[in-house]
């Protein structure tokens, strides 16, 4: 895929008071032409990562070995131990600053691209609809981490992020709430649906595919369960390949690149590479060992640098590729929302045959056993439970505990021992909301830090 050959001005919601930005001049010039726009949104290290502490902080992380506690720095403890502070009045948060750049270069993409020289105007339209795309998927991480879990009943007063919208280096840096925050997300995302084409020619660019995926996210996460199914629905109308893993038991050197899998609808990764992850011996024990899923991403902490006692999670040593995790939507996820959707209005039948669907291609022929509901509840905790081994290690996991403490029934309290301390994770807890950097709020005085 082409990439930038050239560097911009970002900002970073950073280094100063009204002076919040970091300008790399090295190499700049002004942005003219609609491929230097197109360049700007394939960029895809800048455009695809996203986040990555919060797989520090999710419960299928657990760091038994002494020799990893030793070894982990101040900011991975303290996400870990969900500490009020993460970061010293100096330090960057590494994902607001990725994440804030990414929303930057979105911007100037939306300020300037369809005035831009040498395109068609179907060209233009596309990318600046891509430029909607990737700037909602990234203000629903950032509502996510830094804001509290949507609730209809106070999210037009919950403190949601910054909503930079536009390139003003002045503009109010005053915390949106959640409700505006999805409002924007959607009102971008729907937006964006007409210049777009179904499927996209790579899949780190935004297409119709794509925008179903993450609507069906968004649906979700804000508890409108009938139109997170629908948009699922429509995602897998468009795509629904799905890894059959019992083809990679004993040969793992065609298991698909990120860029060529089929379930991979709108590719977003990790801000940073988290390989070799410790895992929680719950979350082993719920994957079982005749799991392919285990069998071919679960490593034996020898395997990995350095080496600690128990097991940790690898991926990509398959893909050939040394990458992030992948945390984009994806074609088991729409399964997944489908089952959600359904087991919640009590259709326990369609929620287990979706279940059983990805199962199926999880387990060697031998070893595969379907499972099975009569009740919608049942169903629901089949669906928690898949969710986790689907998904586990990407750092997911911690939107699903976040988003599931509003169900009473699927609520988790959450322990943790680390060098003789121990620390509990209540339900609802307000340290399910990362802080804000200090840095920030110290050179930008409106941002306003989250309640400890």
């Amino acid at each position: 895929m082409k990439k930038v050959i050239f560097y911009i001005a970002v900002a970073l919601l950073a280094t100063g008071c009204r002076k919040y930005v970091e300008i790399d001049q090295i190499g700049q010039r002004v942005l003219t032409y609609t491929s230097d726009y197109r360049a700007l949104m394939d960029n895809s290290s800048e455009m695809e990562n996203c986040f990555g502490l919060a797989t520090y902080s999710n419960d299928d992380t657990r760091f038994l070995d002494t020799n990893k506690q030793i070894q982990m720095t101040d900011i991975y403890y303290n996400a870990y131990q969900w500490k009020s502070q993460y970061w010293a009045d100096a330090q960057s948060d590494a994902d607001w600053d990725k994440m804030y750049k990414t929303i930057y270069n979105c911007n100037l993409t939306l300020e300037g691209v369809l005035n831009s020289e040498k395109g068609t105007d179907a060209d233009k339209k596309q990318i600046y609809a891509e430029a909607l795309v990737h700037r909602a998927y990234t203000f629903w991480v950032l509502v996510n981490l830094y804001g509290k879990q949507y609730d209809s009943t106070t999210a037009s007063t919950d403190l949601g992020i910054p909503m930079v919208v536009s390139t003003d280096l002045y503009a109010s840096l005053k915390r949106a709430s959640v409700q505006t925050v999805y409002n924007q997300i959607l009102n971008d995302l729907l937006s964006s649906l007409d210049a777009l084409p179904s499927l996209p020619d790579y899949n780190t660019r935004p297409s119709k595919a794509g925008v179903y995926a993450v609507l069906a996210r968004v649906y979700l996460c804000i508890r409108q369960f009938d139109k997170a199914r629908s948009y699922a629905e429509q995602a897998l109308a468009l795509q629904n390949g799905l890894l059959d893993l019992r083809n990679y038991q004993t040969s793992t050197t065609s298991f698909p690149q990120r860029l060529k899998d089929p379930e991979v609808i709108f590719s977003k990764v990790s801000n940073g590479y988290y390989e070799g992850m410790q895992l929680d011996t719950a979350l082993l024990t719920l994957l079982g060992t005749k799991d392919l899923r285990y069998k071919l991403f679960v490593r034996p902490g020898s395997n990995f640098y350095p080496t600690f006692n128990g097991y940790g999670y690898s991926r990509y040593m398959y893909t050939s590729e040394y990458y992030p995790l992948y945390q984009g939507p994806n074609v088991p996820e729409m399964m997944l929302i489908i089952a959600e959707a359904a087991a919640r209005s009590n259709d326990a039948s369609t929620a287990v045959s979706m279940i059983n669907s990805i199962r199926e291609k999880r387990f060697a022929t031998t070893d595969y056993v379907a499972v099975d509901a009569t009740t919608g509840a049942d169903a629901m905790q089949l669906v928690i439970a898949e969710r986790r081994r689907e998904f586990f290690g990407t750092g997911l996991r911690w939107f699903d505990q976040k988003r599931l403490n509003k169900d009473a029934a699927y609520q988790v309290t959450v322990s943790r021992t680390f060098k003789g301390v121990t620390t509990t994770l209540l339900p609802n807890s307000n340290r399910y909301v990362f802080p804000i950097g200090n840095k920030y709020i110290l050179l930008n005085p409106e941002i306003e830090q989250n309640p400890e």
